[in-house]
This record gives structure tokens, sequence and C-alpha cells, in this order.
């Protein structure tokens, strides 16, 4: 058994320091100084209303988009002076991107998407091919690797762009709303196997969700609001982690 006390904590070394982000869109700001560090092996959820910028701030977290102003630091580097060719790179390798919908390519099999990001970044395509299976493995669904994501369910689908977002071995995994459509057995196994990957890999998860159920999975909890991290919110998730197995 394995509880947050013995996981990471806010004192472990920051990965990614984002200071004083601001974002429009139009005149609508999305973001509006927000700051925050993700922590080396941490789960960090961002919890908010709709419209309140989380998917704005994960987006710039992970080099999806540049900020208008503030800085993102990941090993030294500020994501706003990389050059796309580097962002690219960094998304592949060091970054694992999980999406409400998955994303994943509708015209390929469940091996086939997980295997993608290894093929992309050189890798062979037999030993793409082993280890995206070891991943569909990993997450229960290497029964459905032969399958295109229209014939699997939504738990499924999400568990296999979960496997694909881990296969390269990444430092953070950015997940926005990953059970948001899914139904609550599906999103409890969906964050499970999440969670318990997570720990084993020693990678860090921002995970933006509106669920406060989904939030207690977290080791800790920021809350944006109108684009702003809000003061003193930093604070453990609900008590309920504390208690749960991973």
């Amino acid at each position: 058994m394995s509880t947050r006390d013995e996981q990471a904590s806010p004192e472990a070394p920051a990965l990614i320091s984002a200071h004083g982000l601001k974002k429009s869109y139009g005149r609508t700001e999305a973001l509006r100084g927000a700051s925050l560090d993700l922590h080396v092996g941490e789960i960090l959820a961002v919890t908010g209303t709709s419209g309140s910028g989380k998917s704005t701030l994960l987006h710039c977290l992970s080099g999806i988009v540049r900020p208008d102003e503030g800085t993102v630091v990941y090993g030294g580097e500020d994501l706003g002076g990389l050059s796309e060719d580097r962002l690219s790179r960094l998304r592949r390798d060091d970054f694992g991107v999980v999406f409400q919908f998955g994303q994943l390519i509708p015209e390929l099999t469940a091996l086939d998407n997980v295997a993608l990001p290894l093929l992309l970044a050189g890798i062979r395509r037999d030993l793409a091919g082993r280890r995206a299976g070891e991943w569909l493995e990993r997450f229960g669904v290497r029964g459905q690797a032969d399958l295109r994501p229209g014939e699997m369910s939504g738990g499924q689908s999400q568990r296999v762009a979960l496997a694909r977002a881990l296969v390269t071995g990444p430092k953070a995994v950015f997940a926005d709303e990953p059970t948001g459509a899914l139904d609550a057995l599906a999103g409890e196994q969906v964050m499970t196997a999440l969670v318990h990957t997570a720990r084993e890999t020693a990678t860090a998860v921002l995970l933006i969700t509106h669920d406060a159920q989904i939030a207690a999975y977290a080791d800790r909890e920021v809350v944006l609001r109108d684009g702003a991290v809000l003061s003193g919110s930093a604070e453990p998730a609900g008590q309920e982690a504390a208690r749960r197995e991973i």
C-alpha cells in the first residue's frame, strides 16, 4: 500500500516553474498572472470553474501555446525562448499529454497509436510494437491492441491514450479532464491506472479537473479563478487521498 504521505511532497525540487503567466485570446484574458511549480514526481490537481483558465494554463506549461507574458522554466530553459522544433521534441520525449476525449488517431489500431511516439522518435518498428504492447498490458487493454478507437469503449480508449502518453518515459504528464467524458466507474479505473503508473515511474502529473473526487487522487491541489492561482490554495487535496490505495 502507498499513501500520499509516502509520496512526492512540495519539498521535492521543481520540475517545471511558471511565473506571472498571462494569455489572452482577443479581448478575453484566459490567464492573469498565474504562477505555480510542478515538483518532481508530484501529482498536482488544478481545479476551478469552467472558463477559469485551467486548460490554457496546461497548454502554456506543456509548450503547446506560448504565454503573452511570464515564464515557464523546464530543465533550466524558458519554454518561451525555444524554437518550435525544440518544443515539438520536448512534447514528444519529455512531456506526455492526455485530453478529455483521448484524441487517438481513428485510422490506427490501439497498438499503433501507442507505438506512434516511439516511431516518430526513430525507434525500430518491431521494438516500438513490443514496447507499445507492454504498455497496453500495463493499462489492462492488451486485448484491444488490434481495435481502432471507434471499436473501444470510452474507458478503454482513454487507457490507450494514457499508454501513449507514457510510452516514451516522460518526465511529466499533462492530463486535461482525462475522465470528463467517462462514467464514474470508468473514470475511477483510468485514474487508478494513471496514479499507479505515475508512482511506479516517478512521473509528475498535472491534472486538470473540476471534479473534487478526481482531485482527491492528487498530492496537492491549487485552485484557479479568473486566470490566477488563488493565494493560499496550494494545499493537499482531500483527506480521501491519504486513505486511497493505488
